[in-house]
């Protein structure tokens, strides 16, 4: 059971508590070596690379692992005393139909959706605070997470630099997505799974398809220890045989690893394809695109609106982590004119920072005619405004090679998969920028250190 009261730590607590020698050979290793840390990761900042990883204790790791944890239940929860079907979820959301590209509408809402979560935590005032939640296989960031933290640690290894001191990354989550794929459609050993991604998505390195399968090309020797032959393509071309089994890499597979959006997935016939085996019952799908209705923000107004239904600490727990969320109405307009400092409007169905405005980055007119075009566009929520706090991270300027030290916002999202904790992924700011942190304001990723 969790701990609404646990002590949080300082954000910086950890680093700082590590030895001065250590400190600053991390540094200056990580500002000589960045090239290769960074290499194939996804960015648009041109200006800055991290000289090195954020670090955490593990304890409050593990805390904060199972406090996601719970939400994302009780987020379940919410949505299954509101809708028994997807299909009835979809329709209670005002999400049109067919939007959720491969929906099955028939579908029971069950604990099967929960098989791959990750949230977006902010650190505010000392206390990690959720402010949004993602909930479908298609999660960003986890190649770079992994990527980024594993090079460093291989760096601080090969010159000796955490020697003897009870630091370590954070447990692999590439690896425990590969046991949730393996164990939750219960593959044997050896099956051929397809791990499909939409080139024409809006991500870095997607403009190249050969070179971004190139640089994923290391996740097919880790599946193959985990006992899966994984095969990396593009959606568009997947086919289907006579038996109405999806074709991927000129054979069938056994089952699909489902890397792209489903409301924002580009139209083709390899999706079609994938559409049909669903349909035929010949493909098990890592997940369900059901679960993406589960991330949709509107969950955060509907956890408080169910408060009195629950357990006293269940109520601490949202209360604690979770910003009061109401639906954005016409009747809610006059407190957010008044409150602006304090409220943040997104759109319910919203990612990577489209459409969210910060009532205290605005003035009162842009305010006022930004909550009334999120009115007439309709779906939004209204969300109390946690600032992030700011914490001493360690920057390496492109240009010159200089390494700075700057306090910056930054957040933290742990990866959940088979409802169990591994590695997170930090977006942390640069000198400079604003408090949206996401990867089309620059943002730089990292995965993250943990203390013992």
């Amino acid at each position: 059971m969790t701990d609404p009261n646990y002590p949080w730590p300082e954000a910086g607590q950890a680093w700082r508590e590590l030895p001065e020698t250590a400190r600053t050979a991390m540094v200056a290793g990580g500002a000589a070596a960045w090239r290769e840390i960074f290499y194939g990761c996804a960015t648009y900042n041109k200006q800055w690379r991290l000289a090195r990883p954020p670090v955490m204790p593990a304890d409050a790791f593990r805390e904060l692992n199972e406090v996601c944890d719970r939400i994302a239940q009780l987020i379940l929860d919410a949505c299954r005393r509101r809708a028994r079907t997807a299909g009835e979820l979809r329709e209670l959301l005002g999400v049109p139909e067919g939007a959720t590209r491969l929906l099955d509408e028939s579908e029971e809402l069950s604990e099967e959706l929960l098989a791959a979560y990750r949230p977006d935590v902010l650190i505010s005032g000392g206390v990690p605070r959720i402010v949004e939640y993602n909930i479908d296989s298609s999660l960003g960031g986890g190649f770079d997470a992994d990527t980024v933290v594993h090079r460093y640690a291989a760096l601080y290894r090969e010159q000796g630099i955490l020697d003897g001191l009870p630091v370590r990354p954070a447990p692999s989550l590439l690896d425990q997505r590969f046991v949730a794929i393996r164990d939750g459609l219960s593959l044997a050993d050896g099956a051929r799974v397809a791990l499909l991604l939409d080139f024409d998505a809006d991500y870095p390195g997607l403009e190249t398809p050969d070179d971004f399968i190139k640089i994923l090309s290391p996740l097919v020797d880790q599946a193959r220890r985990f006992g899966i032959d994984l095969v990396i393509a593009p959606v568009g071309t997947a086919t289907l045989d006579d038996a109405k089994r999806l074709v991927v890499g000129g054979a069938p597979v056994d089952a699909l690893f489902r890397l792209f959006v489903p409301n924002r997935v580009t139209p083709s016939a390899g999706l079609d394809a994938v559409a049909g085996a669903l349909h035929a019952g010949t493909l098990p799908m890592f997940v369900s695109t059901a679960a993406w209705l589960l991330g949709n923000k509107i969950n955060f107004a509907w956890l408080y609106e169910d408060l009195d239904l629950l357990s006293a600490d269940d109520q601490a727990l949202i209360r604690r982590y979770v910003p009061h969320t109401v639906a954005f109405t016409a009747a809610e307009l006059s407190r957010a004119l008044a409150d602006r400092e304090n409220l943040v409007v997104k759109p319910a169905d919203g990612s990577a920072g489209h459409g969210v405005l910060i009532g205290r980055e605005m003035g009162d007119a842009e305010w006022a005619e930004g909550l009334r075009d999120a009115l007439d566009r309709g779906g939004d929520i209204l969300q109390r405004y946690w600032p992030a706090d700011r914490v001493e991270m360690d920057f390496v300027q492109i240009e010159t090679g200089e390494t700075v030290t700057a306090e910056v916002p930054y957040s933290i999202a742990p990866y959940l998969f088979g409802r169990t904790g591994s590695g997170a992924l930090a977006r942390v700011g640069f000198p400079g920028c604003d408090e949206v942190l996401n990867l089309a304001r620059g943002v730089l990723l990292t995965g993250i250190l943990l203390t013992d």
